[in-house]
Protein backbone atom coordinates (compact mmCIF):
# COMPACT_ATOMS: atom_id res chain seq x y z
CA UNK A 1 0.00 0.00 0.00
CA UNK A 2 2.94 2.44 0.87
CA UNK A 3 5.90 3.30 -1.62
CA UNK A 4 9.11 3.63 0.11
CA UNK A 5 12.13 5.52 -1.48
CA UNK A 6 15.32 6.01 -0.86
CA UNK A 7 16.14 9.77 0.29
CA UNK A 8 18.21 10.21 -2.90
CA UNK A 9 15.75 8.99 -5.15
CA UNK A 10 13.11 12.03 -3.61
CA UNK A 11 15.69 14.09 -4.05
CA UNK A 12 16.36 13.33 -7.54
CA UNK A 13 12.95 13.69 -8.16
CA UNK A 14 12.54 17.15 -6.69
CA UNK A 15 15.67 18.24 -8.37
CA UNK A 16 14.23 17.52 -11.83
CA UNK A 17 11.28 20.06 -11.35
CA UNK A 18 12.95 22.87 -9.60
CA UNK A 19 16.80 23.80 -9.99
CA UNK A 20 16.31 27.11 -8.47
CA UNK A 21 15.29 29.20 -6.04
CA UNK A 22 11.38 29.98 -6.51
CA UNK A 23 9.85 33.36 -6.64
CA UNK A 24 6.53 33.63 -4.82
CA UNK A 25 4.36 36.28 -6.78
CA UNK A 26 0.95 37.26 -7.69
CA UNK A 27 0.88 35.19 -11.03
CA UNK A 28 0.53 31.96 -8.69
CA UNK A 29 0.62 32.79 -4.94
CA UNK A 30 -2.56 34.85 -4.99
CA UNK A 31 -2.95 34.54 -1.39
CA UNK A 32 -0.62 32.59 1.40
CA UNK A 33 -1.37 28.61 2.27
CA UNK A 34 -2.07 29.53 5.69
CA UNK A 35 -5.58 28.39 6.53
CA UNK A 36 -7.81 25.35 5.95
CA UNK A 37 -8.41 23.60 2.36
CA UNK A 38 -10.63 20.80 1.25
CA UNK A 39 -10.74 18.43 -1.87
CA UNK A 40 -14.08 18.13 -3.74
CA UNK A 41 -17.18 18.23 -2.08
CA UNK A 42 -15.41 19.88 1.04
CA UNK A 43 -16.65 17.59 3.34
CA UNK A 44 -13.26 16.17 4.58
CA UNK A 45 -11.78 19.11 6.73
CA UNK A 46 -9.33 18.34 9.62
CA UNK A 47 -9.73 19.22 12.78
CA UNK A 48 -11.86 17.92 15.78
CA UNK A 49 -14.55 16.74 13.92
CA UNK A 50 -12.69 14.86 11.98
CA UNK A 51 -10.51 12.65 14.36
CA UNK A 52 -9.95 11.72 17.62
CA UNK A 53 -6.57 10.80 18.93
CA UNK A 54 -7.17 9.78 22.43
CA UNK A 55 -9.76 7.33 21.64
CA UNK A 56 -8.30 6.21 17.99
CA UNK A 57 -11.23 7.23 16.64
CA UNK A 58 -12.64 8.97 13.13
CA UNK A 59 -15.75 10.26 12.16
CA UNK A 60 -16.37 9.43 8.56
CA UNK A 61 -17.16 12.50 6.13
CA UNK A 62 -20.11 11.94 3.74
CA UNK A 63 -17.55 12.01 0.83
CA UNK A 64 -14.28 11.02 -0.19
CA UNK A 65 -11.75 13.89 0.18
CA UNK A 66 -8.58 15.11 1.75
CA UNK A 67 -8.29 17.91 3.84
CA UNK A 68 -5.28 20.16 4.94
CA UNK A 69 -4.51 22.85 7.46
CA UNK A 70 -1.54 25.50 7.40
CA UNK A 71 -0.71 27.41 10.31
CA UNK A 72 1.23 30.90 10.03
CA UNK A 73 3.73 28.91 13.17
CA UNK A 74 4.68 26.13 11.22
CA UNK A 75 2.29 23.34 12.05
CA UNK A 76 -0.18 21.45 9.70
CA UNK A 77 -2.75 18.49 9.84
CA UNK A 78 -3.96 16.45 7.34
CA UNK A 79 -7.60 14.41 6.91
CA UNK A 80 -7.69 11.86 4.10
CA UNK A 81 -10.88 9.87 3.50
CA UNK A 82 -9.69 7.45 0.37
CA UNK A 83 -11.60 4.23 -1.65
CA UNK A 84 -9.12 2.52 -3.93
CA UNK A 85 -10.88 -0.57 -5.93
CA UNK A 86 -9.30 -2.88 -7.60
CA UNK A 87 -9.82 -3.80 -11.57
CA UNK A 88 -8.49 -7.67 -10.99
CA UNK A 89 -11.06 -8.23 -8.26
CA UNK A 90 -13.99 -5.25 -8.41
CA UNK A 91 -15.27 -6.47 -4.84
CA UNK A 92 -11.95 -6.27 -2.83
CA UNK A 93 -12.80 -2.01 -2.83
CA UNK A 94 -9.94 -0.63 -0.36
CA UNK A 95 -10.71 2.23 2.18
CA UNK A 96 -8.50 4.53 3.95
CA UNK A 97 -8.95 7.19 6.89
CA UNK A 98 -5.84 8.87 8.16
CA UNK A 99 -5.05 11.70 10.56
CA UNK A 100 -1.76 13.22 11.16
CA UNK A 101 -0.02 16.25 11.82
CA UNK A 102 3.16 17.99 13.03
CA UNK A 103 5.46 20.49 11.65
CA UNK A 104 5.76 21.74 7.54
CA UNK A 105 8.49 23.59 6.00
CA UNK A 106 8.28 25.57 2.20
CA UNK A 107 11.70 25.18 1.21
CA UNK A 108 13.28 27.74 -0.94
CA UNK A 109 13.15 25.50 -4.35
CA UNK A 110 9.42 25.72 -4.18
CA UNK A 111 8.70 21.94 -2.22
CA UNK A 112 6.80 21.29 0.86
CA UNK A 113 7.68 19.46 3.55
CA UNK A 114 5.21 17.54 5.82
CA UNK A 115 6.98 16.18 9.43
CA UNK A 116 5.18 14.10 11.77
CA UNK A 117 5.42 14.62 15.56
CA UNK A 118 4.61 10.98 15.99
CA UNK A 119 0.66 10.26 17.16
CA UNK A 120 -0.86 9.84 13.57
CA UNK A 121 -2.89 6.95 12.86
CA UNK A 122 -5.24 5.41 9.83
CA UNK A 123 -7.87 2.80 9.52
CA UNK A 124 -7.56 0.32 6.57
CA UNK A 125 -10.59 -1.78 5.31
CA UNK A 126 -9.58 -4.19 3.25
CA UNK A 127 -12.20 -6.84 2.73
CA UNK A 128 -10.23 -9.46 0.76
CA UNK A 129 -7.11 -9.40 3.20
CA UNK A 130 -6.32 -11.72 6.36
CA UNK A 131 -7.28 -8.86 8.67
CA UNK A 132 -10.15 -6.98 6.79
CA UNK A 133 -10.66 -3.79 9.44
CA UNK A 134 -7.77 -2.40 11.56
CA UNK A 135 -6.11 0.54 12.65
CA UNK A 136 -2.67 1.18 12.74
CA UNK A 137 0.33 3.98 13.85
CA UNK A 138 0.97 6.68 10.61
CA UNK A 139 3.74 8.66 10.59
CA UNK A 140 5.19 9.48 7.49
CA UNK A 141 7.09 12.34 6.23
CA UNK A 142 5.48 13.44 2.96
CA UNK A 143 7.10 15.60 -0.34
CA UNK A 144 5.39 18.01 -2.22
CA UNK A 145 8.06 19.09 -4.82
CA UNK A 146 5.74 22.26 -5.94
CA UNK A 147 2.79 23.81 -5.12
CA UNK A 148 0.82 26.91 -6.65
CA UNK A 149 -2.57 28.83 -5.80
CA UNK A 150 -4.47 30.35 -7.88
CA UNK A 151 -7.79 32.37 -7.80
CA UNK A 152 -10.93 30.60 -9.17
CA UNK A 153 -13.64 33.09 -10.36
CA UNK A 154 -16.31 30.52 -8.48
CA UNK A 155 -14.69 29.08 -5.90
CA UNK A 156 -11.68 31.83 -4.97
CA UNK A 157 -7.94 30.44 -3.66
CA UNK A 158 -6.95 26.89 -4.91
CA UNK A 159 -4.37 25.28 -3.62
CA UNK A 160 -2.71 22.82 -6.03
CA UNK A 161 0.08 20.30 -4.37
CA UNK A 162 2.06 18.29 -6.50
CA UNK A 163 3.67 14.89 -5.23
CA UNK A 164 7.39 14.33 -5.38
CA UNK A 165 7.11 12.15 -8.92
CA UNK A 166 5.26 15.57 -10.14
CA UNK A 167 1.85 13.98 -10.37
CA UNK A 168 -0.89 16.44 -8.82
CA UNK A 169 -3.04 15.87 -5.48
CA UNK A 170 -6.79 16.95 -6.28
CA UNK A 171 -7.41 20.42 -6.18
CA UNK A 172 -7.87 22.25 -2.77
CA UNK A 173 -10.21 24.92 -1.97
CA UNK A 174 -10.16 27.24 0.86
CA UNK A 175 -12.67 27.00 3.14
CA UNK A 176 -10.85 29.61 6.20
CA UNK A 177 -8.07 31.79 6.31
CA UNK A 178 -7.79 30.43 9.90
CA UNK A 179 -6.41 26.68 10.32
CA UNK A 180 -9.21 24.63 11.44
CA UNK A 181 -6.75 22.05 13.68
CA UNK A 182 -6.50 19.95 16.82
CA UNK A 183 -4.08 21.23 19.96
CA UNK A 184 -0.58 21.47 18.16
CA UNK A 185 1.17 18.90 20.45
CA UNK A 186 0.94 14.91 21.09
CA UNK A 187 -1.89 14.30 21.26
CA UNK A 188 -2.15 10.11 21.38
CA UNK A 189 -0.49 7.45 23.20
CA UNK A 190 1.86 5.69 20.58
CA UNK A 191 5.11 4.03 23.29
CA UNK A 192 5.33 3.64 26.72
CA UNK A 193 8.52 2.96 28.84
CA UNK A 194 8.41 -0.26 30.88
CA UNK A 195 11.35 -0.21 33.54
CA UNK A 196 11.71 -3.71 35.26
CA UNK A 197 14.93 -4.21 38.23
CA UNK A 198 16.05 -7.74 38.68
CA UNK A 199 17.05 -9.00 42.37
CA UNK A 200 20.84 -8.14 41.96
CA UNK A 201 19.52 -4.51 41.69
CA UNK A 202 20.35 -4.53 37.41
CA UNK A 203 17.47 -1.85 35.77
CA UNK A 204 16.52 -2.27 32.22
CA UNK A 205 14.04 -0.12 30.18
CA UNK A 206 11.72 -1.30 27.52
CA UNK A 207 9.98 0.87 24.80
CA UNK A 208 7.00 -0.84 23.66
CA UNK A 209 4.51 0.41 21.75
CA UNK A 210 0.84 -0.67 21.85
CA UNK A 211 -1.61 -0.67 18.94
CA UNK A 212 0.63 -0.93 15.97
CA UNK A 213 -2.65 -3.15 14.34
CA UNK A 214 -5.78 -3.24 16.16
CA UNK A 215 -8.25 -4.65 14.53
CA UNK A 216 -12.33 -4.05 15.30
CA UNK A 217 -12.83 -0.42 13.74
CA UNK A 218 -15.91 0.53 12.67
CA UNK A 219 -16.86 -0.34 9.40
CA UNK A 220 -16.63 2.32 6.63
CA UNK A 221 -18.99 2.91 4.54
CA UNK A 222 -18.13 3.31 0.81
CA UNK A 223 -19.70 5.94 -0.89
CA UNK A 224 -22.41 5.35 -3.48
CA UNK A 225 -21.38 6.04 -7.21
CA UNK A 226 -18.02 4.67 -6.63
CA UNK A 227 -15.53 5.01 -8.94
CA UNK A 228 -12.13 3.24 -9.70
CA UNK A 229 -9.08 5.69 -8.02
CA UNK A 230 -6.16 5.26 -6.38
CA UNK A 231 -4.16 5.83 -3.01
CA UNK A 232 -1.96 8.84 -2.95
CA UNK A 233 1.87 7.74 -2.54
CA UNK A 234 2.98 7.77 0.92
CA UNK A 235 6.65 8.83 1.27
CA UNK A 236 9.41 7.74 3.68
CA UNK A 237 12.11 9.93 4.56
CA UNK A 238 14.51 8.40 6.91
CA UNK A 239 17.01 11.32 7.48
CA UNK A 240 15.71 13.80 10.11
CA UNK A 241 17.69 16.31 8.25
CA UNK A 242 15.65 16.31 5.17
CA UNK A 243 14.39 19.82 5.07
CA UNK A 244 18.20 20.63 5.15
CA UNK A 245 19.38 18.43 2.86
CA UNK A 246 16.89 19.93 0.40
CA UNK A 247 17.94 23.56 1.59
CA UNK A 248 21.89 22.41 0.34
CA UNK A 249 21.29 20.11 -2.98
CA UNK A 250 18.26 21.84 -4.70
CA UNK A 251 15.44 18.90 -4.93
Amino acid sequence: MFASLPLTALLLAAAAVSAQDIVYDAAHNTTPIVGTWSSGSQHVVPGPGFANPAQESFTYPNTTGVGYSFSDDGWYEIARYRFASNASEPNCIIGTVVWAHGHYELVANGSIVLKPIGDGYQQVQAPCAATSNFMQNYNFTELFVSWQIFTDVAFGPKLHLFQFDGSPVAPLFRLSEQPNMLPKQMLRNVSAAVVTTTSNGLVSEQTLTPRQKRSGAAELQCPMGLVAGQFLIYIHIIDSHVSDRLHTQRS
